[in-house]
């Protein structure tokens, strides 16, 4: 259920907010990794929920760019 609201709110922005998000994604993806590395990161399950919704939105961005 929470994917889902997640998708919508993002079927509601611009290529260009989604574009934003998706760097800020890539680089909490980057500092997480970083921590786990480290032995820092707490919550591991962190990294498969962000890699997932830089999956979401990479994949409204091709939807949005083939619509046009």
């Amino acid at each position: 259920m929470k994917s889902k609201i997640y998708t919508d709110e993002l079927q509601t922005k611009s290529t260009d907010e989604l574009v934003l998000d998706l760097e800020a994604a890539k680089k909490e993806l980057f500092n997480l990794r970083f921590q786990n590395a480290t032995n820092q990161l707490d919550n591991t399950s962190r990294i498969k929920e962000v890699r997932r919704n830089i999956a979401r939105i990479q994949t409204v961005i091709t939807e949005k760019n083939a619509a046009q």
